[in-house]
């Protein structure tokens, strides 16, 4: 019977981890190997390499109501995309409301998660921490590790020829980015077109006397601002386009997708993207098609090699005098404190049941959270881990047996492992893992079921937003305050904006809903075929997260 918890990280995953354990009635310990909660969202100016954290003007690419935990909305005066001392003051909120800083070991350094002899009756493990120099072992019943995917930069100079030889200028990972400072004059060339990699050729071209943007991926960039003006993932990611995505050929849904995002500005003509290929990444960026548009970034093909003072790329075409190449490339994961012959067994998070439990352990009493990219928040992920995970421990939660469980992970995996130069992608679909994980622990609304007790409900959980609120409607854990939360989402949207009030008499509201109720019919259909047959597994209309 697992009681004690060992909760690894004081971050998203650890916070809800460490929440989620106490509802269970289990005994949760936080160990945090810096000094405060908030894991890489915690800003400092400090070069300490022990430590990921965002850069200093990183804005979130998820909305406040589509990244908020589930029983917990961001206060309505926050902007819809936040900074990050603002997403940090949400979790200090979020710990003091549910005072979890009393279950958490600041300065504590997890050493190793071993097996205890008897692991496979007991399923306890031996945890070693060092507290300022002092070394202690814990005997938990159950860990569950919440140190994400952020944690060694992914620098692959090997793929590069002469950056380490012959460059003569300075090269360095995004992870030691802070500000535009060290950069102001320079000619800088940014290698990978990610999140990270546009968010700064934006920000240096201000400083910089050029940015070149290096890519070999075919990319669609993204406004966070959409129709009418409301954030881009409160349009997209519904139930509704879910749906759609599931019903209609995937041909005419690749179609749809990049008659949209071609509809802002044609991605071929600005070299980012062809709607003929089949493999492409999307971004979130508004800024960067005016900067690609007035030259002060310029794209460029895969780097071939490097010389003394400039980069040669495959098309042929040289960039002279570069000062500094960025790496924008991303991050690997790793766990050094667990045991080898676990550690071992994690080659991704394709190799856990569920991106979650390693199904070879004798006893389900190790879980890995937020090892996740989806196509929305990783934050509302990580907490629908966390309730499934501590439902298995507690009891209330069943798993299948390890061959059901090592079945579908074999399913998931391709069966011939692939190039280690080309990095595994984590990214799943939102909706499609949320009410996976939801449905495993109970907690999946039926819009079915709403349509017959609750018709404005339902067409707000299917036309709508699917917030994560919707995950607090039914099953253990339920908030009485989800109903109110679904229903005034956009006016939580808009508060923010109501700084100059102007006078319009038009109302969309009735329009909206004549709308709802003619399209009752098809929710119907809808919710009937999703509970007859499985659902896609990605969501074209789903914005990526940070």
């Amino acid at each position: 019977m697992v009681r004690r918890v060992a909760v690894i990280g004081a971050g998203v995953g650890g916070l809800v981890s460490v929440k989620c354990c106490l509802e269970e009635g289990l005994e949760p310990i936080c160990f945090e190997s810096s000094e405060d909660i908030g894991g890489v969202w915690r800003y400092t100016d400090s070069t300490d390499e022990s430590r990921v954290h965002v850069y200093r003007s990183v804005i979130t690419n998820t909305s406040k109501e589509m990244s908020c935990f589930s029983d917990f909305p961001y206060p309505e005066d926050f902007p819809s995309y936040l900074p990050h001392s603002l997403v940090l003051e949400y979790f200090r909120m979020y710990a003091q409301h549910f005072d979890l800083l009393q279950h958490i070991r600041f300065q504590t350094t997890v050493l190793s998660v071993r097996k205890r002899p008897d692991f496979s009756t007991s399923g306890q493990w031996e945890v070693v921490t060092e507290t300022g120099g002092v070394r202690e072992s814990h005997i938990f019943d159950a860990v569950m590790v919440c140190t994400g995917h952020y944690q060694e930069p992914y620098l692959p100079l090997a793929s590069f020829p002469g950056i380490e030889s012959r460059f003569k200028g300075q090269h360095l990972h995004s992870r030691e980015y802070r500000d535009v400072q060290a950069f102001r004059g320079k000619r800088v060339l940014v290698v990978g077109i990610g999140n990270t990699g546009g968010d700064l050729s934006v920000e240096l071209s201000r400083v910089a006397a050029k940015v070149f943007l290096s890519t070999r991926s075919n990319t669609w960039v993204i406004s966070r601002v959409s129709d009418h003006g409301f954030p881009c993932d409160m349009v997209g990611t519904t139930r509704f386009n879910h749906f759609l995505d599931w019903l209609l050929p995937s041909a005419l849904t690749r179609r749809i997708r990049f008659r949209k995002f071609n509809s802002w500005f044609n991605h071929t003509n600005y070299g980012l993207a062809s709607s003929k290929s089949s493999k492409f990444k999307m971004i979130i960026n508004e800024e960067l098609p005016f900067c690609l548009l007035s030259g002060t970034v310029v794209l460029k093909p895969n780097v071939k090699e490097f010389t003394e003072n400039s980069a040669v790329f495959e098309d042929g075409t040289t960039e002279e005098n570069i000062d500094v190449v960025l790496f924008a490339t991303g991050y690997n994961f790793s766990f050094p404190f667990l045991e080898e012959s676990v550690r071992s067994i994690i080659d991704d998070n394709r190799s856990l049941y569920k991106y979650i439990f390693p199904p070879q352990l004798e006893k389900p009493t190790l879980a890995i959270i937020g090892l996740i990219q989806l196509t929305g928040s990783i934050m509302v992920g990580s907490e629908m881990q966390a309730r499934w995970v501590t439902g298995v421990f507690a009891g209330w939660n069943k798993l299948p047996p390890p061959s059901r469980m090592m079945a579908d992970v074999l399913k998931r995996k391709p069966p011939v492992k692939r190039n280690p130069s080309e990095r595994e992608n984590l990214k799943t679909s939102f909706i499609s893992y949320t009410d996976e994980i939801a449905a495993c622990a109970g907690v999946k609304p039926s819009v079915l079921r709403l349509l017959l007790t609750d018709p404005q409900l339902a067409l707000a959980i299917f036309f709508g937003p699917c917030s994560p609120y919707q995950f607090r409607l039914v099953g253990r854990g339920k908030w009485s305050g989800a109903r109110d939360a679904i229903l005034t989402q956009w006016q939580r949207t808009l508060k923010p904006l109501r700084t100059r009030v102007v006078d319009d008499n038009s109302d969309g509201s009735p329009g909206w809903r004549w709308m709802c109720l003619l399209a009752l019919p098809a929710a119907l259909t809808a919710g009937f075929l999703f509970s007859k047959y499985p659902q896609p597994g990605w969501s074209p209309w789903a914005g990526p997260q940070l």
